[in-house]
C-alpha cells in the first residue's frame, strides 16, 4: 500500500542533540529567567515544571495539553504564575534560542541535509509531511527549535503543539488524534523518529515506522531489533524506496 503521509520527530531526529543536554539547558535558562520575575526557588520551580510535564504526559484527553499544564503548574505556584504566560512566551521567542548551543557541532550541513530530506518524503507524489514531535510546548517554542535547522513551521502540513493536542506519545492516541485531523487511515501512514518507546509506539495504532539511530533515546533498553531502522544517511536512502 502507498503512503501518503509522513509524520516525523524534531528532537534528536531533524536536530542534532542529545536530549538530556537540551533539558539541562532548557530548565537552567528557564530557571534564570523565571528568577527575574521572583520565582527564585530553583527546586520548586523545577518540580512544578515537572509535574506540569507529566500531567501533559498522561493526558487522558480531556483537556488540551496546555489545560493540563497550567492546571498543574500553577496549583503548585500560585494562580499568579498564570499572569507569566505572555513573559513565557517572550522566552520562547527570544531567550530559548541560546538553548541551540547544545547541538551537535559535527552534525554540520544539517539544514541542507534536513531540506533534502523532506523534499524525499514528499517526494513526486506530495505527500504529507507532518511534524509529530511531543507538544509539550507552545507553538512558539516549536518555531524557534525549527529555526535552529533553518526550518519555519511553513515546512510543514502540521505540527503538534501544546494547545492543539490532547495526547502526548507514548499513547497511541496521539497518533490517531493526529490522523483524525488529516483524515488518513494508519496504514497509509509512517512515523519517523529516534525513541523506541516515543515514537514507535505509533505501530500500535497501525502505523509503520522507522527508528533514526543517530541521538537515539532509549531511556527503558528497549530492543530495537524488531524495528525498521538505521542513521540519518540510511533514512535518506529509505526515502528514496517509499511508494
Amino acid at each position: 500500500m502507498q503512503t501518503d503521509t509522513i509524520l516525523i520527530d524534531l528532537d534528536g531526529t531533524l536536530i542534532p542533540m542529545e536530549q538530556q543536554a537540551f533539558i539541562d539547558a532548557y530548565f537552567s535558562d528557564l530557571a534564570r529567567f523565571l528568577a527575574g520575575y521572583g520565582y527564585r526557588d530553583a527546586r520548586a520551580l523545577l518540580g512544578a515544571l515537572m509535574h506540569g510535564v507529566k500531567a501533559m504526559i498522561q493526558n487522558d484527553g480531556g483537556a488540551t495539553n496546555r489545560e493540563r499544564f497550567w492546571t498543574v503548574f500553577a496549583g503548585e505556584l500560585g494562580d499568579g504564575v498564570r499572569a507569566l504566560e505572555p513573559a513565557l512566551g517572550g522566552f520562547y521567542g527570544g531567550a530559548f534560542d541560546a538553548v541551540r548551543r547544545v547541538l551537535d557541532p559535527a552534525a554540520s550541513g544539517r539544514e541542507r541535509d534536513v531540506r533534502a530530506l523532506l523534499g524525499l518524503l514528499r517526494g513526486e507524489q506530495q505527500r504529507t509531511v507532518y511534524l509529530a514531535t511531543n507538544p509539550l510546548f507552545p507553538p512558539v517554542a516549536v518555531k524557534t527549535r525549527l529555526g535552529w535547522i533553518g526550518l519555519t513551521p511553513a515546512d510543514f502540513d502540521g505540527i503538534t503543539t501544546y494547545d492543539n493536542s490532547r495526547y502526548c506519545k507514548p499513547n497511541p492516541a496521539y497518533y490517531t488524534e493526529i490522523l483524525a485531523r488529516l483524515g488518513r487511515r494508519p496504514e497509509t501512514c509512517l512515523m519517523i523518529g529516534n525513541n523506541p518507546s516515543d515514537d514507535m509506539s505509533a505501530l500500535k495504532a497501525g502505523l509503520s515506522g522507522y527508528l533514526v539511530t543517530d541521538y537515539l533515546e532509549n531511556e527503558y533498553g528497549m530492543d530495537i531489533t524488531p524495528f525498521c531502522r538505521g542513521s540519518f544517511e540510511d533514512l535518506m536512502a529509505f526515502a528514496q524506496t517509499l511508494e
